[in-house]
């Protein structure tokens, strides 16, 4: 009930942005929270729980008022249809872009998913939502790359130890002492200030072997999509060495961009020693791209021909090195797969999300998993 009710607000909360509503994720896990505590039958509850927190400016009200109207009829029409297994708002997305202002729809959003509808944002991908990709062929993977570059990806912010005018909790007393000069020494007013909240950084250790030959290439896609639409993001090609390819992905074209990692990469489809490639990659590059407190995702099969112990020491090294780990797996998902590899074995213990990569579907719940991080 409550994954029902999430995906349907990550509708609302997008065609409110679109809109230009500042809907911030982490309002979104708020009202989720709030609306634990309201009865959900209840329309006025649910309407003042959400204007509380969506709404910032007077102007806002009507558009929001009218979106909500859509949204509570369907809720209404819904559970009069389907009894009490109808217990959280179901809107219609075009009923509601209808209400919105065209030339308020234009810009692209983050991905949203229902159980009834599907994958909307793949919706122009035909049946390419849930095929694997290991079975894509060159026409395919041409519109799942169109499809990619249409994600955000925001894995969350940080607060940094600068401080900055804003409705804080700390008094400004260098400001208030300034602004008293005016006054004649007297303090007429107590400025506040807060942090300054800068973006999470994304690593990105991509696995090249030969056991990820076939999801290798639309993976660099992924990673090509990830590198235009965020601006701080590094990664890192491994096999039985690593590669930074964090400038080759830089290129806006995606063809030049792979063709320039294709010419940088000289282990391709080798062998898997990944407990030797993440010692190399703390000693010559944690210091310089684990800055921040990034978000870490790290994508392999698991099949490792190194040493498992230290494939786990080194696991737990990165973990602590960053926010959070997430290993993203193409196997997951497969006929009668489980991690039962003795480096997975090792590892797991440290990983903090361990996802599915297989389908386009896999990657578009994977930005809005990053989305919702605080």
């Amino acid at each position: 009930m409550k994954s029902r009710l999430l995906d349907n607000l990550l509708i609302f909360g997008r065609l409110l942005r679109r809109a230009g509503f500042h809907v911030h994720s982490g309002r979104l896990a708020e009202l989720v929270e709030a609306l634990g505590y309201v009865n959900l039958g209840a329309r006025d509850d649910v309407y003042h729980a959400c204007r509380a927190l969506l709404v910032h400016r007077h102007d806002q009200i009507a558009i929001f008022d009218a979106a909500f109207a859509i949204f509570w009829r369907e809720h209404h029409d819904g559970k009069s249809k389907e009894g009490s297994h109808a217990a959280e708002p179901r809107a219609s997305v075009v009923q509601i872009e209808d209400v919105l202002a065209p030339d308020a729809l234009d810009a692209p959003d983050v991905a949203e998913s229902t159980p009834e509808r599907g994958l909307k944002v793949w919706s122009d991908a035909g049946g390419l939502a849930g095929k694997d990709f290991a079975a894509f062929t060159t026409d395919e993977l041409a519109e799942a790359r169109a499809a990619l570059s249409r994600l955000v990806w925001q894995p969350g912010q940080r607060r940094i130890r600068r401080w900055i005018r804003g409705r804080g909790a700390r008094v400004d007393l260098r400001r208030a002492i300034a602004q008293s000069v005016r006054s004649g020494g007297d303090v007429v007013t107590l400025p506040r200030r807060t942090r300054r909240v800068r973006p999470r950084p994304l690593v990105l250790l991509c696995d090249v072997s030969g056991s990820m030959e076939r999801y290798s290439r639309m993976l660099l896609h992924f990673a090509h999509a990830v590198t235009q639409r965020h601006k701080r993001v590094e990664t890192f090609l491994f096999s039985t060495r690593l590669t930074r390819v964090t400038r080759e992905l830089r290129a806006a074209g995606p063809d030049a961009a792979l063709a320039a990692v294709s010419g940088s990469v000289t282990d391709w489809s080798g062998g898997t020693r990944i407990g030797a490639v993440m010692k190399e990659f703390h000693q010559q590059w944690s210091r310089r791209v684990l800055r921040g407190g990034p978000v870490a995702l790290l994508i392999s099969d698991g099949w490792d021909r190194g040493d498992p112990v230290e494939l786990g020491h080194q696991i737990a090294r990165l973990q602590r090195s960053c926010h959070r780990l997430i290993w993203l797996n193409p196997l997951i998902g497969t006929a009668d797969y489980a991690p039962l590899t003795r480096g997975l074995q090792a590892a797991l213990p440290f990983v903090d999300d361990f996802l599915p990569v297989r389908t386009l579907t896999n990657l578009a719940q994977l930005a809005i998993h990053l989305n919702t991080l605080a």
